[in-house]
């Protein structure tokens, strides 16, 4: 357990929900626990009770699916194991998804297909896997490679494997059902006899949303707080000259409204209490990696990739350095935008960044 770990508490201690089973949080959820092809290992899933009321007027009684985990003949078995054993012989009614990155959203057009199913999520993360699903998506490919080698990634078999690396997304998000339920921040969501309103937060995807239930005083955060990482922020080529970083912080912000003695359900670690202490932990986490990459910068002019070393201590493969060089350049551009930085275009064609005087 890391320092920051000490001030938060895990009502479930060390208990996981077990693979191709479910945890009871509460009576109207349950925890599933998936296995992902990554260093970061796993992600949480959530099913939570519902009802809707069929077009007859029958009141159907069933579970809603919260994130689904990537595309892969692993996460299907499991969850059709789950189907089997753990729904109360009730069907899933809908599939929810915070946002659209592959484990969360992979496997939504099979699921909705499995069970006819509707999906609701937000509309700008919907459009964004729909047009990554018909072809390359950012940061894969030759535009993405270009894309690094503007900010200073210079090893030529990483990118090499980056230009190699097309359909990535599709691999792990292969289809996406063509119609959806709109969430906005603010809406409510009812769900059985619970009501949950949606939280928009920015900088980690398009448009995420979180769910919080005030009579459970529970949040499904998704990536927006985590227990035991920081989530990643990117500077994506879509959008080059975007400031994700301040988005998320203005974002986790809002969190501080909701009560103290608030149950997160992250999308990765384990469940936990001490909401406002975690929103305060990722501010200075944040405050003091600005502060590194600001005394790097006035030693020198620096590109993203030599912000790595600076973030980054551990060796980096590469599917970890094209999220580590796009949190790196967050990183530079919430200095650029706060006028701490200037960038320049070397006559190398690369951008670099140097502290203003």
């Amino acid at each position: 357990m890391n320092e920051s770990e000490h001030m938060l508490h895990y009502p479930l201690g060390e208990a996981l929900a077990p693979t191709g089973g479910t945890l009871a949080i509460t009576p109207d959820i349950k925890w599933v626990r998936m296995a992902l092809p990554f260093a970061l290992d796993h992600i949480n899933l959530w099913l939570l009770r519902d009802a809707i009321e069929a077009a007859n007027g029958e009141r159907i009684q069933g579970w809603s699916i919260v994130d689904c985990g990537i595309h892969s003949a692993q996460s299907k078995a499991q969850w059709e194991n789950i189907f089997a054993n753990e729904l109360e012989g009730l069907p899933i009614l809908r599939v929810i998804v915070t946002h659209m990155h592959p484990d969360h959203v992979g496997l939504a057009h099979w699921l909705c297909q499995r069970w006819n199913a509707t999906l609701w999520m937000s509309a700008t993360d919907f459009l964004v896997a729909r047009l990554a699903c018909m072809g390359p998506n950012a940061l894969e490919g030759t535009k993405g490679a270009t894309f690094f080698a503007t900010h200073g990634l210079t090893d030529h078999e990483v990118l090499e494997k980056i230009t190699a690396r097309t359909g990535y997304f599709q691999a792990m998000v292969p289809a996406l059902p063509t119609q959806y339920h709109r969430l906005m921040d603010a809406k409510v969501l009812r769900l059985g006899d619970l009501e949950w309103r949606c939280i928009s937060g920015y900088g980690h995807a398009p448009e995420h949303m979180a769910l919080y239930c005030d009579a459970l005083h529970v949040l499904i955060g998704g990536d927006m707080l985590l227990p035991r990482i920081s989530t990643n922020i990117s500077v994506y080529d879509q959008e080059p000259e975007s400031n994700p970083l301040a988005l998320f912080l203005d974002s986790i912000d809002k969190f501080l409204a909701l009560p103290e003695d608030t149950l997160v359900l992250p999308a990765h670690g384990k469940p936990f209490t001490g909401l406002h202490a975690r929103v305060q932990q990722l501010h200075a986490h944040h405050e003091e990696r600005l502060g590194e990459v600001l005394v790097a910068c006035a030693g020198a002019p620096c590109s993203a990739a030599d912000i790595l070393p600076v973030l980054f201590k551990a060796p980096l493969d590469m599917h970890q350095t094209t999220f580590a060089i796009g949190e790196a350049l967050a990183h530079l551009h919430a200095l650029w935008f706060q006028g701490k930085l200037q960038r320049t275009l070397s006559p190398d064609g690369i951008y670099r960044f140097a502290a203003v005087a």
